[in-house]
């Protein structure tokens, strides 16, 4: 039936969005971490998870298949979107919003990146021991530099805040004083990992502006 489908469909939305699409994120951005150590800590991070045995498969069905489905299922759900914030402007019609906003950033920036990375890899364009030099050039640009820290930053308010979507609809947190308290949560969650990802591209930056000098 059209409904049980198409709950069937949201729960595995849900479910992505955190495993393995959330982990993924939190994972990507703790290796992108280390380049605030340096070129030869980030380097030797990227190349022992790129020699880790069956990679490609482990990219494509835990990685890309399950960003694609989040992505495009995840567009269908916010055109279907019918928010109240006009009428009810409380915290949580604000929250409903952005997730959906940040949404279609996360999946814009994902795809950009991905081209500007991992595609560029895979096509030769670039060795894997050269990422770190990529992103120090990529990362140069005025623009780009303000493309990935909004990227960045919509991609992590996403996932924290849909872990709080995916607590409740799972039934995890039920009741206002548990919802309340993972409100408190996902936001900590929130903050310390954009802290992570954002100063990780401030590393790259400022590489980028030592070479300029």
């Amino acid at each position: 039936m059209a409904s049980d489908r198409a709950f069937f469909y949201r729960r595995l939305h849900s479910l992505l969005g955190v495993i393995p699409v959330g982990a993924f994120l939190v994972e990507h951005l703790i290796t992108n971490y280390f380049a605030t150590r340096g070129e030869e800590a980030f380097t030797e991070k990227v190349l022992w998870i790129n020699n880790l045995p069956f990679l490609i498969l482990l990219e494509v069905f835990f990685i890309f298949l399950p960003i694609l489905f989040h992505g495009v299922y995840g567009l269908y759900i916010a055109y279907q979107a019918k928010p109240n914030l006009g009428s009810f402007g409380t915290f949580r019609n604000a929250m409903f919003v952005l997730q959906r906003v940040t949404g279609v950033i996360t999946l814009i920036f994902i795809a950009w990146h991905v081209w500007e990375t991992r595609v560029q890899v895979a096509l030769g364009n670039v060795a894997k021991e050269e990422l770190y030099d990529l992103m120090v050039a990529i990362l140069s640009n005025n623009w780009m530099f303000a493309f990935y820290l909004v990227g960045v930053i919509a991609a992590v308010f996403h996932f924290a805040n849909g872990l709080w979507s995916f607590l409740v609809s799972w039934g995890i947190t039920v009741g206002p004083r548990a919802q309340r308290i993972s409100t408190y949560v996902t936001m900590a969650i929130f903050v310390f990992v954009s802290y992570i990802g954002v100063a990780a591209l401030l590393a790259f930056r400022n590489a980028a502006m030592a070479l300029g000098s």
